[in-house]
């Protein structure tokens, strides 16, 4: 089990230590954080830098595990995101395509150095470009990934927007690369910028940050962008040692691991409590995204989070619910207005209907190995948890809510009006309250 420090629970614990590519028990946390309290970090981009770094296991670099004062399994924890600023000044991302002969089974998870055979090699930056990667041991160009259609990216944190930008600039930026980068102190990856790919500039676009994985310990060890139904399949059965079965993976995952855009600042987080301590972690802050990240990978960024936590007694998860920014939310799913709530007493009384639900939204992440699977597990989860019947569910989230897609291959927001009196039974009626401005 995850060995929890002793010492009085923190007001505030910042953390500056982050974990490799792996989020799990072995890792230990710090902490405890007081039930209330704050945690403060700043987080290393996650997919393409860690991608490029051989040693890494996994495909993000997220923060370093912190136990929640009494978090007990079969809880929940509320992550309110109260800061989320972007640091760096440029990123790079694009279409992936893989170099067979650098990895066994999953080039996220376990890499090899295709001419001395080293698992894992430290590795260093010679120049730029696309075999900017060499491994320690032998020298050789080591990266198992390459760009099919790339892009260097600048960002402007104050205004707010970001603009693409031509090979001439990018091979600028990567020979200041760590300049522009703003990686954190103890961070271990290698920047993205060093391979300088340009083909696509000039496009303006704005800029959105939300962080893609986030959320409590899984109840085993997990390469962190795994840590989902749908990265997760690949686990299953693989020819390395973090292969489980299908049924060890739905167990021990908390889908963490969820790029979904609207988990950015003012929004609120519930998490599963799967281990002792909960284990809160963070990483992978994308500067935009829109719906599917449909290129694979987004605009991955340094950045800074600030976020209190609140435990929720005896609310049993499997998976995340998200309580959006009311901007966010799915139109049919956002609290009527005053005008709205008369002109349905209003219809009500037309009709001699005596009942007008008393409701707020609800979002519960679904994921799987594709988006119908993905949609039935957030489904599913939402009358598990709610005691709703699943095809009330479905129609809920058809005339009062949406399915939306976070992440393909398999990830989803199922958002719906929930009965309040639910959510009073769940524990989250003052946070749903608070949230959408209900009285």
């Amino acid at each position: 089990m995850t060995a929890i420090t002793k010492s009085p629970a923190k007001t505030v614990v910042e953390v500056h230590e982050y974990t490799g590519g792996v989020i799990g028990p072995s890792l230990g946390m710090l902490g405890p954080v007081a039930d209330g309290g704050t945690i403060r970090t700043g987080t290393p981009p996650g997919c393409w830098g860690p991608m490029i770094t051989p040693k890494f296991q996994g495909g993000h670099e997220v923060t370093q595990p912190v136990a929640v004062e009494g978090a007990e399994i079969g809880d929940a924890i509320a992550l309110k995101l109260n800061k989320m600023q972007v640091t760096s000044l440029a990123t790079s991302s694009g279409v992936m395509s893989f170099v067979e002969g650098r990895y066994i089974g999953d080039p996220f998870v376990a890499k090899l150095c295709p001419v001395c055979g080293t698992h894992s090699p430290e590795s260093h930056i010679e120049g730029i470009g696309d075999n900017a990667v060499h491994c320690d041991v032998c020298g050789a160009e080591v990266n198992a990934f390459r760009f099919t259609n790339g892009y260097v990216i600048v960002l402007d944190r104050a205004a707010g927007v970001a603009l693409t930008v031509s090979k001439e600039v990018a091979d600028d930026i990567a020979r200041q690369a760590g300049q522009a980068a703003q990686l954190p102190a103890l961070s271990k990856q290698h920047s993205i910028l060093a391979l300088a790919r340009a083909d696509l500039a000039g496009l303006a676009t704005r800029m959105q940050p939300f962080l893609g994985n986030i959320g409590t310990t899984p109840s085993r060890d997990l390469p962190d962008s795994h840590n989902c139904g749908d990265f997760g399949a690949f686990l299953i059965d693989a020819p390395h040692k973090y292969a489980l079965s299908k049924e060890e993976l739905e167990r021990h995952k908390t889908d963490g691991h969820m790029d979904t855009n609207s988990v950015r600042e003012g929004a609120i987080l519930i998490c599963p409590v799967k281990v002792p301590g909960g284990g809160v972690y963070m990483g992978d802050m994308h500067a935009q995204q829109g719906n599917g990240e449909i290129a694979g990978h987004a605009t991955d960024v340094a950045g800074e989070v600030e976020l209190s936590v609140e435990v929720i007694k005896g609310l049993t998860l499997d998976g995340p619910i998200l309580l959006q920014r009311p901007d966010d939310l799915p139109t049919l799913a956002r609290p009527l207005s005053a005008r709205e709530r008369a002109d349905v007493q209003a219809l009500a009384k037309r009709y001699g209907q005596t009942f007008v639900e008393d409701n707020g939204p609800i979002t519960f992440i679904g994921s799987g190995a594709n988006l119908n699977d993905a949609t039935h597990n957030g489904l599913a989860r939402a009358a598990a948890v709610t005691g709703l019947p699943y095809d009330e569910i479905l129609n809920r989230a058809t005339i009062a809510g949406s399915i939306e897609i976070s992440r393909l291959p398999g990830t989803v927001r199922v958002t719906f009006l929930c009965p309040m009196a639910i959510l009073e039974k769940l524990g989250i009626a003052h946070l749903v309250r608070a949230q959408y401005g209900l009285g």
